[in-house]
């Protein structure tokens, strides 16, 4: 059993990644619902791609966008996305879905 000392050097706090710190994202990968606790707080559940062992928390406000560029004929073949996160903070946080791969 390591002590106090050695276990605060070595501590990591577990944060969920943003989609916006992938390079790019192909459309079709699978969204999962996740259930998370954080000690005495109640759950929450959020939306996240699953890539190799992170997740990467992916906003409502990214899956609007992303639903109107596919309502656009243009975009019907999308393959690609890369996502832009602005600001910092709940309030000033904004994120713009930009396609890449469209035929």
């Amino acid at each position: 059993m390591a002590d106090l000392k050695t276990s605060a050097e070595a501590f990591e706090k577990k944060t969920t990644k943003n989609i916006s710190d992938l390079e790019e994202v192909s459309v079709g990968m699978e969204l999962v619902n996740k259930v998370y606790k954080e000690g005495t707080e109640e759950q929450y559940s959020i939306d996240v791609l699953e890539v190799g062992d992170e997740d990467y928390r992916v906003p409502a406000s990214v899956l609007i966008q992303l639903q109107a560029l596919l309502k656009d004929s243009r975009m019907k073949d999308l393959k690609k996305i890369k996502v832009l996160r602005t600001g910092t903070g709940l309030n000033d946080t904004k994120y713009s879905v930009i396609p890449l791969g469209v035929k």
